[in-house]
C-alpha cells in the first residue's frame, strides 16, 4: 500500500515517512515471510457470531476506554512502507473480532480489550474466564453474549492469571455482593492476590510509565502509529477493579466441578505470571492454555519490566499439557487470540510451542558456556526454519532478541564479567566524554547524518541519544534521534518495539507526556493491600538524605481492624513490626484502615485527615508531619528517552 500524505490515518502529527532503507527492509521481508498462508485468518474467523458493537465504549464522564474504529487503516491487506509486513498480517487477523462460539456450551469475546473474556455455559448460569482489564469492556463483552444467548446469572469467575487484563473488569459482570453472599464463586491460582498486587504497587509507577512504551496507547492509530500490541489491539483505558477470589487452586493438578461443567486447573508457576494456570474441560474436549500459548513467541521479560520468566519451566509446562490432554482435546483456545481447531492440528501447535521456548533457552545457553553475552547472542541467534514458517513462533509480542537477553539476565545478571563495565559511569556522565572524546556534538551529528543515509538507524538513534544526553537542548540531535527510532519502528515485527520506538520518537520531538498524579494502582487494589504491603511501599519512598541522622519509633493503631504495627525510621531505613505497641514510641497514629486508604488513594491528605480528627497524633509533636517530609512522590511521567535529573547532585533520591 502505498503512503498518501492525504492518507486519513497517518499516525502522529508530524511523522516521517517510510526512508528507502526501511522501504527496502520491508519489501524484502515481503519475499522471506509466508504471506500466501490465510490459515490464521480462517481460525480467526470460524465460529462467528455477530460483530462488536459500532459505539465506542466510554467512561460515564465521557473519556474514551475502548473504540476499533481508529483502526480502519487495517482493512487494506497490503502492508505499507512504513509497517513490517508480518506485523501487519497479524495485526489485521487481530481485526477478526466479536462474538465467537467455540463449541456447544463455550463462547468466547474477542476484541473488546487486549484479552479475551471466555464464556461457558454451565447447567443452571454461567462461568466467566478473565473479565479483561476494564469494568466498561467486561460490561459490553457479556450484553454482546446475551444479546445472543439466554440471560443467565454468573455463577463463577475465574482468573487464570495475576496480570491486570485477566481480572480488571470482574465488577463489570460481578457483583461483590453476590461474591460475598456465595452465589458466586472467584477462582485463582496460588500466589494470586500477593502477585496481582505486588506487580502493580511496589515497581507499579514505573512499570506503568514504562507499559507507556510497550502497548503505544497514547500513539494515534494509523500506519506511522500504533497499529497493535502483539497479544491484541491495545489495553482499555476503564476502571480497574478486583475481587478476591473465594477458592484458590493450590495442589499442581485440581478438578473441580462447577455448575455441571468438570475444570481440571493446572498450576503452571513462573512462566508467563508468577501465579498462572491452564484448564482443561474433559467433557468439551477444549484446552485453555490462558496465557502459555498464544500465536506470537510471548514475552521472557517485557519492556515494561517484571521478574524475568522461566523459558525451560514454560517449555515442560507445555510439554506436560501436551502429555496429559492432547489427546482428549479437539480445541485449543487461549485468552488471547483465536483457536486451534482439531487434534491433528492442536498437537504439532503444542509441539512447536514447547520447541520455542526449549530451542531459545538451550541455544542460549550454549553459548553463554562459550562465554558469549546476552547482546552478542541475540545478534546471531535465529530459529531454525520450521519454526521460522510457523507465524505463532513470530516475535509480535515478545521477541527474540530481548528474550535471548532475557535468558542470560535471569542465569547471569546484569553484569557481563568484562571489569570494565563492572563500574561504568552513568548514562549522563558517560554520554558527555563520549561525545568529547568524538569531537563534539557538531562532529558526531555530521557523522551521525551521514549514518543516517546509510540506513544504519541503530547505530544513530543510540549515538544521537548520547548527544541528548550530553546536551539534552540540542535540537537537531533530537530530530536526528527521533527520525532514527522512527525507522526502527517501521521495521520492527514486534508490537511492542514499534510501539517503544515511536512512543520514543514522539517524546523526543514533544517531551514526556503531562499526566495526573493519581498513582498507576485502582482503588481495589489499594483496599487489598495488607498492611505489611503498604508500609513496604512506604519504605521505598523514604528519601536517605532527608531521613539521614533522623530516629524515630510510631505505633500505629488502626481502629476499624485492630491492628497495630511499630515502624522505626534509623540509618535512613525504615522497618515495621506487626502485632507490636512499643512504649517507648514518639508518636502514636490512630486512624481506621478506611481513611489510610483515602490517602493512599489521593483522595486526603494526612494534613486534612489530622484537622477533621480522623487522625489522632499523640506524642511528641512533628514527629508524624516529619516522617511525612522524609517520604519522596514519585512523577508518573517521568523522562525516558532523555536525561533525568542529576541523582549525584540530589543525594539519595529524585526530589519529590
Amino acid at each position: 500500500m502505498q503512503e498518501s500524505k492525504s492518507e486519513p490515518s497517518l499516525g502522529p502529527a508530524g511523522a516521517q515517512p517510510a526512508t528507502e532503507a526501511t522501504r527496502a527492509c520491508n519489501h524484502t521481508q515481503r519475499r522471506l515471510l509466508p504471506l500466501a498462508d490465510t490459515q490464521s485468518f480462517d481460525d480467526a474467523r470460524r465460529g462467528f457470531i455477530a460483530d462488536i458493537p459500532a459505539l465506542a465504549i466510554t467512561q460515564p464522564s465521557g473519556a474514551p476506554v475502548w473504540n476499533l474504529k481508529t483502526y480502519g487503516f487495517l482493512a487494506e491487506e497490503e502492508a505499507p512502507d512504513s509497517v513490517h509486513p508480518g506485523l501487519w498480517r497479524h495485526a489485521r487477523v487481530n481485526m477478526v473480532t466479536g462474538l465467537f462460539k467455540v463449541c456447544e456450551r463455550m463462547y468466547q469475546v474477542r476484541g473488546l480489550d487486549i484479552s479475551n473474556m471466555t464464556i461457558i455455559e454451565g447447567d443452571t448460569g454461567l462461568i466467566l474466564i478473565d473479565p479483561l482489564i476494564s469494568t466498561e469492556v467486561a460490561r459490553a463483552a457479556l450484553e454482546l453474549y446475551f444479546a445472543h444467548r439466554p440471560r443467565r446469572e454468573v455463577k463463577a469467575v475465574i482468573y487464570s492469571h495475576s496480570h491486570a487484563d485477566h481480572f480488571g473488569g470482574v465488577r463489570g459482570v460481578v457483583d461483590e455482593a453476590d461474591v460475598q453472599a456465595g452465589r458466586v464463586q472467584v477462582i485463582a491460582p496460588l500466589g494470586f492476590m500477593e502477585d496481582a498486587i505486588s506487580e502493580n504497587v511496589t515497581a507499579g509507577n514505573a512499570m506503568a510509565r514504562r507499559a507507556l512504551y510497550q502497548f503505544g496507547p497514547l500513539l494515534p492509530k494509523g500506519i506511522r502509529g500504533q497499529v497493535d500490541a502483539g497479544l491484541g489491539k491495545t489495553t482499555s483505558s476503564g476502571s480497574v477493579t478486583l475481587i478476591p477470589p473465594t477458592v484458590v487452586i493450590s495442589n499442581e493438578v485440581e478438578t473441580h466441578c462447577i455448575d455441571g461443567i468438570d475444570c481440571v486447573f493446572e498450576l503452571t508457576p513462573g512462566a508467563e505470571a508468577p501465579s498462572e494456570m491452564i484448564i482443561h474441560h474433559p467433557q468439551l474436549r477444549v484446552l485453555n492454555m490462558t496465557e502459555i500459548t498464544s500465536h506470537n513467541f510471548h514475552n521472557l521479560l517485557p519492556l515494561r519490566g517484571a521478574q524475568v520468566r522461566d523459558s525451560l519451566a514454560w517449555a515442560r509446562y507445555l510439554g506436560r499439557a501436551l502429555e496429559r490432554y492432547g489427546s482428549h482435546s479437539d480445541i485449543l483456545i487461549a485468552q488471547h487470540h483465536w483457536p486451534v481447531w482439531g487434534s491433528d492440528k492442536l498437537k504439532p501447535y503444542l509441539e512447536r510451542q514447547r520447541d520455542l521456548y526449549k530451542f531459545v533457552h538451550d541455544q542460549t545457553m550454549r553459548l553463554i558456556n562459550h562465554g558469549y553475552t546476552g547482546p552478542e547472542i541475540a545478534e546471531v541467534l535465529t530459529l531454525p526454519n520450521t519454526l521460522q514458517k510457523d507465524w505463532s513462533a513470530h516475535g509480535f509480542y515478545g521477541s527474540l532478541k530481548h528474550n535471548v537477553k532475557a535468558i542470560y539476565q535471569r542465569y547471569l545478571g546484569w553484569y557481563d564479567a568484562n571489569p570494565a563495565n563492572l563500574d561504568a559511569l552513568p548514562p549522563v556522565a558517560a554520554a558527555r566524554k563520549a561525545v568529547d572524546y568524538m569531537g563534539g556534538a557538531d562532529a558526531v551529528l555530521a557523522r551521525a547524518k551521514a549514518d543516517f543515509a546509510q540506513g544504519e538507524y541503530r547505530w544513530v538513534a543510540q549515538v544521537c541519544s548520547q548527544v541528548v544526553h550530553a546536551e539534552p537542548d540540542n535540537a537537531c540531535a533530537r530530530e536526528l534521534c527521533a527520525n532514527a527510532m522512527e525507522q526502527l519502528g517501521y521495521q520492527a515485527e514486534s508490537a511492542t518495539w514499534r510501539n517503544a520506538y515511536l512512543q520514543g520518537t514522539l517524546e523526543m520531538r514533544k517531551g514526556p507526556p503531562k499526566m495526573s498524579r493519581a498513582g498507576p494502582a485502582s482503588p481495589d487494589v489499594i483496599r487489598a493491600l495488607t498492611l505489611d504491603m503498604f508500609f513496604d511501599y512506604l519504605a521505598i519512598r523514604v528519601n536517605c538524605a532527608r531521613a539521614e541522622g533522623k530516629h524515630w519509633v510510631m505505633n500505629w493503631h488502626f481502629t476499624d481492624t485492630e491492628q497495630r504495627y511499630v515502624l522505626t525510621l534509623q540509618n535512613s531505613t525504615l522497618t515495621h513490626v506487626a502485632d507490636k505497641e512499643s512504649p517507648r514510641a514518639d508518636t502514636t497514629v490512630t486512624m481506621s484502615r478506611t481513611t489510610l486508604d483515602e490517602i493512599t488513594l489521593q483522595k486526603l491528605s494526612f494534613a486534612d485527615a489530622v484537622a477533621a480528627n480522623r487522625i489522632q497524633v499523640q506524642g511528641t509533636p512533628g514527629v508524624l508531619m516529619g516522617f511525612l517530609g522524609v517520604l519522596d512522590s514519585f512523577e508518573r511521567g517521568f523522562k525516558i528517552v532523555e536525561p533525568r535529573p542529576d541523582i549525584t547532585v540530589h543525594l539519595g533520591g529524585l526530589p519529590s
